[in-house]
């Protein structure tokens, strides 16, 4: 490989055993002689020739201090990777994460298909978008907050079984959990059910951690011991609200519902309506769930994209996946009746006109594909969330290079003349 590597000044890189002490922490060097092993057992080469590859001109962080400071470790990760053993074998499991999604689907049949990025009607979840402008046809876009309509086009285009991995954005909080850009999931596929989805789910979690975690089945997550060794449990969303809050779901009301939201301390900055109301009072009660479980039997009215289920129109068929305390996706049997789902958007696109600005839009185009029709379909997806809960770190420790304030120290900008 020594070829590959030559430069034209190649002579004049080679160094001398007396001025070694021109190296520094950080530097490049090649190193040609013959392998040998010290008296210890360690390999090693017994260098006859020694050249200098790339000279550093700012030296790395001592190993043995290490690179504490967030801040720094996030700003300059290329230093935190070289320095962190650990953070460097982090982000190799992250990638192994996303291969290991990619060869299950793959062994079981489905497509990868990248859809936009940019939409003209934002859907598939209740979250704010980003929104930008294409100068070339003067009309504003959106970055996507979620794969899942334009996958189901898909559907209704004839293909049975399809998932993109990719990324996502959502205009929201910054926190330990959550990230406005982020990599994500979805996974369509056509003739199936939210059971039989709960079942993939579960091989499809099984793999996962199989290929990324070979035979560890206990993880400590924020404070949780959660074993996926066991069987999964099955929630009843209505039953563990009333058990707690006294509150029935599918009859809201909401002087009763503001009332526990008040004892629990949830303070509301929105005009209160029956979803965010009892989504809110869920979230007080999903911290005492370890998991691995599902969530089942939620209200229609919280579910603008899921099925009824026949016998109980007003129940949807969908599961939520908790660990930890936390929901970690979202799967459900498509609607595919195109009244059904217009008049579901019909209803999110009030509650936008009353001021819920995570309430979905109106997207007459996806209306249309299903008046053409598409066959009964199962969808599910979830983020790399999932991994920096099986990480059991922060969002932003899970993420190469997470979003930060732009800042430049003054020593930078007293080098650079800025």
């Amino acid at each position: 490989k020594q070829e590959n590597i030559k430069s034209p000044n190649y002579k004049y890189s080679e160094l001398g055993f007396d001025n070694l002490d021109l190296l520094d922490n950080g530097d490049f060097v090649e190193g040609i002689g013959r392998v040998v092993k010290t008296q210890r057992g360690q390999v090693s080469v017994e260098v006859v020739k020694l050249r200098l590859l790339t000279k550093t001109l700012r030296p790395l962080p001592d190993k043995w201090e290490g690179l504490k400071d967030k801040e720094t470790r996030f700003r300059r990760r290329y230093l935190d990777t070289n320095i962190n053993e650990e953070v460097f074998h982090r982000f190799i499991r992250r990638a192994k994460f996303w291969d290991a999604h990619r060869e299950f689907f793959k062994q079981n049949g489905f497509l990868e298909i990248n859809i936009p990025v940019l939409e003209m009607v934002p859907g598939g979840a209740d979250a704010t978008p980003f929104v930008t402008h294409m100068e070339s046809i003067d009309q504003d876009f959106y970055l996507r907050i979620s794969q899942e309509l334009y996958l189901k086009r898909l559907v209704g285009g004839g293909y049975e079984k399809v998932f993109e991995i990719g990324p996502r954005f959502r205009n929201e909080g910054l926190s330990d959990e959550h990230l406005p850009e982020h990599i994500a999931m979805e996974f369509y596929w056509a003739y199936a059910d939210y059971k039989e989805g709960m079942d993939f789910v579960k091989r499809l979690y099984s793999y996962v951690l199989e290929n990324v975690y070979p035979g560890k089945k206990v993880f400590s997550i924020r404070g949780f011991t959660v074993d996926f060794s066991k069987d999964w449990e099955i929630v009843d969303f209505a039953e563990i609200m009333k058990q707690r809050f006294g509150v029935d779901v599918y009859n809201v009301d909401l002087k009763q519902v503001e009332k526990a939201l008040g004892e629990n301390k949830v303070r509301i900055d929105f005009e209160l309506n029956a979803q965010r109301g009892v989504d809110n009072l869920w979230k007080v009660l999903r911290h005492s769930i370890t998991g691995p479980a599902f969530l089942v039997n939620h209200p229609k009215y919280m579910s603008p994209l899921s099925k009824s289920m026949v016998e109980f129109p007003h129940i949807t068929e969908r599961f939520q996946p908790i660990i930890a305390g936390s929901e970690l996706g979202n799967g459900w049997s498509e609607i595919n009746d195109p009244l059904d789902q217009l008049e579901r958007f019909k209803e999110q696109q009030n509650m936008r006109d009353l001021g819920d600005k995570e309430a979905q839009w109106l997207d007459i185009d996806y209306v249309e594909m299903l008046e053409y029709g598409m066959p009964p379909t199962f969808g599910y997806g979830h983020s790399e969330r999932v991994f920096w809960f099986l990480e059991d770190v922060p969002a932003r420790e899970g993420v190469p290079f997470p979003q930060l304030k732009h800042e430049m120290e003054e020593t930078t900008k007293e080098i650079y003349g800025l």
